[in-house]
């Protein structure tokens, strides 16, 4: 897919490294990940300063261990590194230089206004979070975004006001450092370029859609902008801020990719959490999957074998939306009502079904885990790789604002 300047549309996604990846991580987040390489460019990284923000007080946080482990883990689930680019947050120092350059801009009240800065000091409240890096968080986060100039981000509903702000933030930057000098001399200049037709056509729903605000016209000028030829993507996204009356696009606004994540329950019926110590990782102990599943409690109205129940209200249920078909479905809705089947009958077509899946992410991983090698050479390569792309953008936002000296 191509963005509005002409380039490839960029992805970008990040975990942080907080402990060992689960059930609700792979279905939530990895598949995702993999379907997304398909289609996009794709950037996947460690969050590790992101890990700080809640954890830095943390003596068991191990992130030497849970880095490396984590990174197996989506090369395991099927994220490619022919296709997609893996790193660390940490290694490319650019997000940093960039999220303090954003902070020196960034309104106190936009931060102050993001629905998860007040709720997560209210869940974690045995956790000091009043840090200048916890309220901050944001800016870093849009950073890392614009950075590589992603046009989406896959993010669950409770997400959609952070990738908001990185727009507001773009827009704010954009707004304050995208004329640079001459720039209506420069935008005439690039006009002239699309030729005698061209031009006029150019200028005629320019001023429909800034005197009229016409949204077709800007949506025309913008289609016929983005595949004339010749002009270069530079004059691209000078006309294409000069369309809107603003000036050149220096960072990219990016979009929130809204994702579906299932519900999925952990061992003890409650949400599947590390906080809750009731999960199934990724590349757990069969023998520990088997028998956590077997004691998984279900419906409360089943106390012996031949009380029916209502699968509505199992927890294990959840799972077999997951992980089972409709043929399995009709058989448990109709073997539980009817008390047809006990709860151990229930959930072996289950645990058969989740034994298979990490038996399959067990085997792809096995490469990696005999030859940790191949782990740090994908990470080194993916970090070379964004670090150029991130050092392009960095030159650009340095000389916008006036940093370059010599």
């Amino acid at each position: 897919m191509i963005s509005r300047a002409g380039q490839p549309e960029r992805v970008l996604s990040g975990m942080r490294p907080t402990g060992r990846l689960h059930l609700g991580h792979y279905h939530g987040v990895l598949k995702n990940w993999v379907e997304l390489q398909n289609e996009y460019e794709c950037f996947y990284f460690v969050a590790d300063w992101h890990a700080l923000t809640t954890h830095y007080e943390d003596d068991n946080l191990d992130m030497g261990e849970y880095v490396w482990e984590m990174v197996i883990d989506w090369l395991a689930a099927g994220v490619d590194p022919a296709q997609s680019t893996l790193f660390i947050q940490s290694k490319i120092l650019q997000h940093a230089e960039l999220s303090l350059i954003l902070s020196m801009i960034t309104p106190l009240g936009w931060l102050e206004r993001v629905p998860s800065y007040k709720d997560q000091q209210d869940k974690l409240k045995e956790k000091d979070l009043a840090t200048h890096g916890f309220l901050g968080y944001p800016v870093l986060q849009s950073a890392d975004i614009l950075i590589y100039g992603a046009t989406k981000v896959p993010v669950g509903e409770d997400q959609v006001p952070h990738i908001e702000l990185s727009r507001e933030i773009a827009r704010r930057f954009n707004f304050l450092y995208g004329r640079d000098p001459g720039f209506e001399e420069k935008a005439e200049r690039a006009i002239k370029k699309l030729g005698k037709k061209g031009a006029k056509m150019y200028r005629q729903l320019r001023v429909a859609y800034v005197e009229r605000g016409d949204q077709d016209a800007l949506d025309r000028a913008q289609v016929f902008v983005e595949n004339n030829q010749n002009i270069t993507i530079g004059e691209k996204e000078r006309l294409l801020g000069y369309l809107e009356g603003g000036g050149r696009m220096i960072l990219e606004e990016p979009e929130a990719l809204l994702t579906q994540s299932p519900k999925l329950p952990g061992l003890d019926g409650e949400k599947m959490s590390k906080s809750y110590n009731n999960t199934i990782a990724l590349r757990d102990d069969p023998r520990r999957v088997e028998q956590g599943l077997r004691a998984m409690p279900t419906d409360p109205a089943r106390k012996r074998r031949n009380d029916p129940g209502d699968p509505e209200k199992c927890p294990v249920w959840e799972l077999h939306k997951v992980y089972t078909g409709r043929d399995v479905h009709a058989w448990v809705q109709d073997g539980c009502r009817t008390a047809k089947i006990g709860c151990l009958d229930c959930k072996q077509p289950l645990i058969d079904a989740i034994l298979q899946e990490q038996k399959e992410i067990l085997d792809r991983s096995q490469q990696y885990t005999d030859d940790p090698t191949l782990v740090r050479n994908i990470i080194a390569d993916g970090c070379e790789r964004a670090r150029e792309v991130a050092e392009d953008t960095l030159e650009e936002v340095r000389s916008s604002i006036g940093l370059v000296y010599y």
